[in-house]
């Protein structure tokens, strides 16, 4: 295949990935920007295996049908909810097959074909791809459950992450220096799969979506380096537009939780210790109202305008279709519905925004936090449905607060609150929220799911 009809592909890929990149930015034409993004990666990947340079299709072959499979089945099996640990695996498999592309690139050159550009590109996609792989792999089984979601941390942490770090370097100069031996290389992706879960432990389940932002962003560069070691001009565009998207999503993130990036992977937000029993009756002791379905339907009959206010909570009940039902139910009814999306609410960017999207919310209906705040003075009753840190009013009035700063909604501003929530339990950041015992807000502990179907029934007998 000539080299002005692949590259002319690779141009044709590039501007489709941007247009989907571009697409995704809104919800009303992320659908587009997705099916773009796709069909330029096919491109890509069809004038790639047509090259004539390659051979053993049928090994390229076996290789599509297998991971086709794979990822059909992960994508049917894994829950609206569990799109979170299915991210993070999947920025960890880019890391790990941009460090074994490079490796394989190295193994074939032989001393004849080595040059500074392979080795050091080579060192660089090797470093950041076993990191992003072993960190992918932390925060997958955090957001699993299957180890604790806790900061987990040791004395001289940070001292040990900085040794290791100059060590990865060390060993990124002698694959430079020294790349007919493959035991540096090996060495490096050992020792920076290590630096890679040291980096992930210390991080609490608070910071969860900026770890899986910038983890994306690793496998972005990851793969631009691995661009670099096959010299494939498409590798290195498409890593570039994962890398620079993915750091700034991390720093909306960071934005949205008033935090530097160097305090989320420092400071440990995650880190702070669980409420005490005695700092918890000090906010509520007496003052909360718990209510039942049938008393908050009845202020939900006379509302003109209702919030939905959804977090993590809402995920682990899948209350999303339970909630669009009783949206219907509001509207056919005369009232306004919309929901108020913190950016950091759930365990990804977007999280909130794709449950909804699963259960068929108007994207019309859905409003960012500049655009939620604004509204709740004028709302008649605002329901949170399993949010905590992301509506606590200690972020604006406590300065000592682990949360201070942090733009949140400002749901304690309407006229009536009503939070269901399993219990009294705090947020990641182990901290009380007064808003829970606010003059206007009721309490209704049930599970997400149950508590807006019950609310469904109540409407309907009312």
């Amino acid at each position: 295949m000539p080299d002005t009809l692949i590259n002319f592909a690779y141009l044709l890929g590039a501007v489709l990935l941007i247009d989907g990149l571009k697409g995704l930015s809104h919800p009303r034409t992320a659908v587009r920007g997705n099916l773009l993004g796709a069909v330029g990666m096919l491109l890509v990947v069809v004038v790639t295996l047509g090259d004539r340079r390659i051979i053993g299709y049928e090994v390229i072959l076996a290789g599509v049908v297998v991971g086709s499979a794979f990822g059909a089945l992960m994508a049917m099996k894994t829950p609206v909810s569990g799109m979170p640990q299915m991210v993070a695996i999947l920025n960890g498999f880019g890391g790990g097959a941009s460090l074994l592309v490079a490796g394989a690139a190295l193994l074939e050159a032989g001393p004849a074909g080595l040059n500074y550009q392979l080795t050091v590109s080579s060192s660089a996609s090797a470093l950041i791809g076993a990191v992003t792989f072993t960190g992918s792999l932390i925060a997958f089984g955090k957001l699993q459950e299957l180890i604790s979601g806790n900061p987990i941390r040791f004395p001289a942490q940070h001292l040990l992450n900085a040794s290791l770090g100059v060590i990865c370097l060390g060993l990124c100069a002698m694959v430079a220096i020294e790349p007919e031996s493959m035991l540096y290389y090996w060495l490096l992706v050992a020792v920076s799969s290590v630096l890679g879960v040291l980096l992930t432990i210390p991080i609490g389940g608070a910071d969860m979506p900026v770890v899986i932002s910038l983890l994306n962003s690793y496998s972005g560069i990851a793969a631009a380096c691995t661009g670099f070691v096959l010299d494939n001009n498409m590798l290195i565009i498409a890593g570039a537009l994962v890398g620079a998207s993915g750091i700034i999503l991390t720093r909306i993130m960071c934005v949205a939780m008033n935090r530097s990036l160097a305090n989320v992977l420092f400071g440990g937000f995650g880190a702070a210790a669980p409420a005490s029993k005695a700092a918890q009756n000090e906010v509520y002791a007496g003052k909360v109202k718990s209510a039942g379905a049938e008393e908050i339907a009845m202020l939900l009959g006379t509302a003109q305008r209702v919030i939905f206010v959804p977090g993590y909570g809402m995920a682990i009940s899948q209350a999303q279709h339970s909630v669009q039902r009783l949206a219907r139910l509001l509207e056919s009814r005369g009232a306004e519905v919309l929901y108020a999306i913190h950016p950091v609410a759930g365990r990804m960017p977007g999280h909130m925004n794709v449950l909804l999207a699963d259960a068929d919310v108007p994207y019309e209906s859905l409003k960012d936090l500049e655009e939620s705040n604004p509204l709740f003075a004028q709302t008649d009753v605002a329901i949170v449905l399993g949010a905590n840190d992301v509506v606590n009013p200690l972020a604006r009035t406590d300065p000592n607060s682990p949360i201070a700063g942090m733009p949140i909604l400002d749901v304690d501003q309407a006229r009536t609150v009503v939070v269901i929530k399993r219990s009294l339990s705090p947020g990641f950041a182990g901290i009380a929220n007064p808003l829970f015992a606010a003059d206007n807000t009721l309490m209704l502990f049930e599970d997400g799911a149950k508590a807006v179907n019950n609310l469904l029934q109540a409407m309907q007998e009312v």
